[in-house]
């Protein structure tokens, strides 16, 4: 144990002095705060420059010809204004657009109404945005040209009355009978997110033990080393030295991120924002009048409402349990694939010849990824359940499934399986390791590494 405490200390201390683990550290939590509040500057920092657009109608229902200056139906939005040309032919406008100052020119043909198709030109290719807003409202227009044909009275009124909109409180239950609102897309981006970096710790810090193993063994250190340790002493070393590296940059990602989102959240202006939102209702307080709550709200922009609607949602999926679930998984997923990697390093003699091993490696991996859309939407189901006991899937998915409350058994059992194939697979990998970590200038197959495993020495 004295020499695998040895390695660990070499491997975690020349690792954490590297320049790469000093800048990343810095790096990654700049980059993930940046990923968080994002959107809300985003939204601040975005193009604020009016847009004009010029509407050519043939049809003139769509244009209030009894206002002057001539304005369109389609309603203006803060930067995007519609400036309606009666006198206009689309040829015309064409030759001098430049000289107009017009961001685009809408063409209402005569037969819109049969044939549902305006058309929209400019020099630049439209927004989104723009796109969606004309289409909207004149989808809106033909709707009620249509339903006025039906001589339908007090039009005006039953479409008033009969738009409708709702929204869902998610209001979670606990054991103890209390009620703590949650909110489903924060759970889903939690879920998402642990999942995801999950996948990336083990395949960055899997393939630096793979690198390491090659280095050492392609410069022979490696039979020197060995003359003192164990093969088997010096692979456990350095997968449980790189895992510390790993843990401890994690570490250092989740604190100095928490400081800078507090930190960037303070300066917007989000921070007391929180004590005006409960945090725990009740069923009768769900639909009470709230003023004082009311009040509040409305000293509040909307991107803020989120922050606080966001952060009073965080207590429904016990974020003590969701850590302590991505530790466990993030340390034992590391430690089955980290042997695997280490038996990669040990097989080959440089990272060209890796490939072929590679593979069979990455690919649960990578089924994960791809089976993380449909575990969100169905975390109960079959698919979600067996691929969260498989021990090479595991890590990623019941990861991605713990904000939407497993059963504690099958946390238990999915950690039982994964700690026995842990053991299963270190014992596999030191067989091929003490073999490979020797072997030079040979095309090694798979019917070279079973050879090995049956070795006896």
């Amino acid at each position: 144990m004295n020499k695998i405490a040895l390695i660990i200390k070499r491997e975690y201390i020349s690792r954490v002095k590297k320049k790469t683990f000093i800048i990343m550290s810095i790096i990654g939590p700049i980059l993930f705060a940046g990923l968080m509040v994002a959107p809300a500057l985003l939204a601040s920092l975005e193009d604020k420059d009016v847009k004009k657009v010029a509407v050519i109608d043939e049809t003139t229902i769509f244009t209030s010809y009894a206002s002057q200056p001539v304005k369109s139906v389609i309603p203006d939005e803060e930067y995007l204004k519609f400036i309606a040309l009666p006198d206009t032919d689309l040829e015309t406008i064409r030759e001098n657009f430049d000289n107009t100052g017009y961001y685009a020119v809408l063409y209402i043909p005569e037969n819109i109404i049969n044939a549902e198709r305006a058309i929209l030109y400019s020099t630049k290719q439209p927004s989104l945005d723009v796109s969606s807003h004309i289409r909207n409202a004149l989808e809106r227009e033909i709707k009620d040209m249509k339903l006025v044909a039906h001589d339908i009275d007090n039009l005006d009124e039953i479409l008033q009355d009969v738009q409708t909109n709702v929204d869902i409180n998610n209001i979670k239950w606990t054991k103890d009978g209390e009620a703590k609102k949650s909110n489903t897309g924060l759970v889903m981006g939690i879920g998402y997110a642990s999942g995801l970096l999950i996948y990336m710790f083990i395949f960055i810090y899997g393939a630096m033990i793979m690198r390491g193993v090659i280095e050492e063994k392609t410069s022979r250190i490696v039979e020197v080393i060995i003359s003192s340790v164990k093969p088997f002493q010096l692979m456990m070393g350095k997968i449980i030295g790189v895992g510390m590296v790993g843990l401890t940059q994690f570490i250092l990602w989740i604190v100095l991120t928490l400081v800078l989102v507090t930190g960037i959240t303070a300066a917007m202006g989000v921070t007391g924002g929180t004590q005006d939102m409960p945090a725990q209702v009740s069923g009768t307080e769900l639909f009470a009048d709230q003023p004082e709550v009311a009040g509040a709200t409305e000293q509040m922009s909307e991107g803020q409402e989120i922050i606080v609607d966001l952060m009073g949602s965080l207590e429904s999926i016990e974020p003590v349990k969701i850590l302590g679930a991505f530790l466990f998984y993030f340390l034992f997923g590391y430690l089955m694939y980290g042997s695997l990697f280490a038996v990669v390093g040990s097989a080959v003699d440089n990272e060209t010849e890796t490939q072929q091993f590679m593979l069979p490696i990455t690919i649960p991996l990578i089924l994960s990824i791809v089976l993380m859309a449909n575990v969100m939407s169905n975390p109960d189901g079959p698919l979600a359940f067996w691929f969260s006991m498989i021990p090479f899937t595991s890590p990623v998915i019941m990861m991605v499934r713990m904000p939407f409350d497993v059963p504690t058994w099958e946390i238990l059992l999915s950690g039982a399986i994964l700690i026995l194939s842990i053991l299963g697979a270190i014992w596999v990998a030191g067989k091929i390791y003490r073999t490979g970590i020797l072997m030079y200038g040979k095309k090694v197959t798979y019917k070279e590494l079973w050879k090995w495993l049956k070795y006896n020495n």
